[in-house]
């Protein structure tokens, strides 16, 4: 594969393309700053002002949200898998109907497999505009977000109504619900009580790992973080790894699915049968299936990568942390 053909299957950070209307809070105070970026696969937005970077199926979407300080992600859910990594800043997620029921604060290189079924958010608390990567489950991500029901009221108060087909109109631009499609259902009372809310102590011990605690593990090749046999032992439709300088090869090797390399620190020199490219934080890269490749550090220093392939289990998690 030629350098120019592998180059259009790296999304640079600084050629992501944002978009500000993504989702039903977009015009909600508090939320109305946030940036959403879809990298690989078509996500979960619901306006058609989203750009998609890489298309091609990879059985999982990498996307990312960009917000200033003090911004928030409104309170939803997905009916897949949804892991996010944390590129820079400092961030609080919460999570229940009202985002009461627990918290927990990550930085940079920690990962959070929130489990499907629970209501979340998530929100920049450092003093800069900073950046989290997310990885969701299937092609078509679950279909799309469900909103805790006070989310959608308030989105409304402020002029986005989101349609039962998935699709917001801003009542400040003119638009109205076309005809034949009515307003996305609130949750009822029945749908509420069958969404799951875990602990602290059950999130903070199944589902989030420390980026601190990976480089120490790093030592004896990949760190398997989510996967059958990983630390966080989950199936849900891929698989992630994290390298450092300590467990990178230059050993060529391949994949019988696409598979996606993201640097959280350092540089990574990728080389394959045909030319090579330099990786930086923000990065992303898919590598083709049956593509002979190898990924190292490029310079001194600090260094780390996670690494992204599909299995053939459901797109969903299946199995419970305890």
């Amino acid at each position: 594969m030629t350098p120019a053909d592998m180059e259009a299957r790296i999304v640079r950070y600084g050629d992501l393309q944002p978009c500000k209307t993504a989702f039903i809070d977009a015009h909600t105070p508090g939320s109305n700053q946030k940036e959403n970026f879809t990298i690989i696969g078509g996500g979960v937005s619901e306006s058609p002002d989203q750009h998609v970077h890489i298309t091609t199926p990879h059985g999982f979407n990498i996307g990312a949200a960009g917000q200033p300080p003090k911004c928030r992600n409104s309170l939803h859910n997905h009916r897949t898998a949804e892991v996010f990594f944390i590129l820079s800043g400092r961030w609080r997620f919460f999570w229940g109907e009202k985002g009461d029921a627990g918290e927990v604060i990550l930085e940079k290189g920690d990962i959070f497999n929130i489990p499907t079924n629970i209501f979340r958010g998530f929100e920049n608390i450092g003093t800069d505009y900073g950046m989290i990567m997310a990885i969701l489950g299937g092609d078509d991500a679950g279909g799309g977000v469900i909103w805790a029901p006070h989310v959608i009221e308030d989105a409304k108060d402020h002029g986005l109504i989101l349609g039962a087909n998935g699709k917001l109109y801003d009542s400040k631009k003119g638009e109205t619900l076309p005809d034949g499609v009515d307003p996305m259902p609130l949750l009822t009372q029945d749908e509420l009580a069958k969404i799951d809310c875990p602990t602290a102590a059950q999130v903070l011990g199944g589902y989030v790992r420390r980026y601190l605690d990976m480089v120490a593990l790093s030592g004896e090749g990949p760190v398997k973080v989510i996967g059958e046999n990983g630390i966080i032992r989950d199936k849900p439709g891929f698989e992630i790894d994290f390298l450092t300088r300590a467990n990178a090869s230059t050993e060529m090797h391949s994949h019988d699915k696409p598979s996606v390399l993201m640097p959280v620190a350092g540089h990574w020199r990728v080389e394959w049968e045909g030319g090579s490219a330099t990786l930086a934080p923000g990065d992303t890269m898919s590598v083709p299936e049956n593509l002979r490749h190898s990924a190292v550090p490029s310079m001194s220093g600090e260094a780390a990568l996670y690494h992204v392939i599909a299995t053939d289990d459901p797109a969903g998690q299946t199995w419970r942390n305890g």
